[in-house]
């Protein structure tokens, strides 16, 4: 926000901008996007497809055409371009199960002042949940790295690298990709073992089964078995405090062959701690669901890699919609 707008009315608005986001999420959760799909659909053809009060859907499409998410011609609606391509489940593009995501986190965002004030976590870890809650994580996560995914793996150098390493890898979107870009890459995704079922679904999809194959464990608490030529290490080290952070490093290091590469994909701080914004937001959305985890800094992250062995570190430049970062370095 400018200066100019840090006013009454601008202060209202950040306050009550949660009234948009949960507008969102109803349009997502009651899957509105998708039953209006190509077409212009009366009102009440929406209603009844959404098995929804007439009037309330009224009121939800006109909130919806206002955020400029919806069209409206008298009492027909139809997708706007970007609803089509991203909120509806027909297009390859979806991010509803990402906003969904949000959605199951507004309870404990409402509690923010509790975790400030006690500094522990007033909701369970997001990815130690089940149902319908982890699959709208697991589902989310792969929605970001789909998007994500085909612009970054081109900033990375891996064309004489033969194993990766996809730690706390989810649904294996990363390491599919780096597949995809890589023709002599195979993969091992590492993750816990309620995660196998989406990832093996979703390596099946891009038919990938026989470069790719899923290592079940707690990162924590387990030995990585194998040995690898780079790690990918893509948002696990903000769920953790410092400490744990350098176990996993060196537990990563340790599965590395002399020379390998290791690579830190998060939402990376300033070193000044106070900035871009969405990792300053994520570090209080870890404080909310984690004992100890947090965004960390370049410097931060730079000096857990160095005190592992980790030489010949570098940033690797990339735009991303949430700020992320990828440092890279040399076992």
């Amino acid at each position: 926000m400018d200066n100019q707008d840090i006013n009454p009315g601008g202060l209202l608005k950040i306050s009550g901008n949660y009234w948009k986001a949960c507008t969102l999420h109803a349009g997502i959760k009651l899957d509105v996007f998708t039953a209006i799909g190509d077409n212009q659909v009366a009102i009440e053809d929406i209603a009844q497809k959404l098995e929804a009060d007439e009037r309330g859907v009224a009121m939800l499409l006109n909130a919806l055409t206002a955020m400029e998410l919806l069209t409206k011609t008298e009492n027909n609606y139809s997708n706007t371009h970007a609803s089509k391509a991203f909120l509806s489940k027909d297009s390859s593009q979806y991010i509803g199960y990402m906003i969904m995501h949000h959605h199951n986190l507004v309870n404990s965002w409402s509690k923010l002042g509790k975790a400030v004030t006690t500094g522990k976590p007033v909701r369970e870890r997001v990815s130690h949940s089940e149902g319908e809650t982890r699959e709208s994580f697991l589902m989310g996560m792969f929605n970001m790295a789909m998007n994500l995914a085909p612009r970054l793996v081109i900033k990375i150098n891996l064309s004489k690298r033969k194993h990766l390493l996809d730690l706390g890898g989810g649904p294996g979107t990363y390491a599919i990709h780096f597949c995809m870009n890589n023709p002599q890459l195979k993969a091992t995704v590492f993750d816990l073992p309620t995660t196998m079922p989406f990832a093996q679904s979703t390596i099946e999809k891009f038919g990938l089964e026989n470069r790719i194959d899923f290592m079940d464990g707690d990162y924590l608490e387990d030995n990585i078995k194998g040995l690898y030529d780079v790690a990918w290490l893509s948002h696990i080290l903000h769920g953790e405090g410092p400490e744990d952070c350098r176990k996993i490093i060196n537990k990563t290091v340790s599965a590395l062959e002399p020379g390998g590469m290791i690579i830190v994909h998060d939402f990376i701080l300033d070193n000044t701690m106070d900035g871009p914004l969405f990792p300053a937001l994520f570090s209080l959305n870890m404080l909310l669901g984690t004992e100890n985890g947090q965004s960390y800094s370049e410097k931060q992250i730079k000096s857990m890699l160095a005190d592992a062995g980790v030489k010949d570190m570098q940033r690797i430049p990339i735009q991303t919609p949430n700020d992320s970062g990828i440092i890279t370095g040399i076992v």
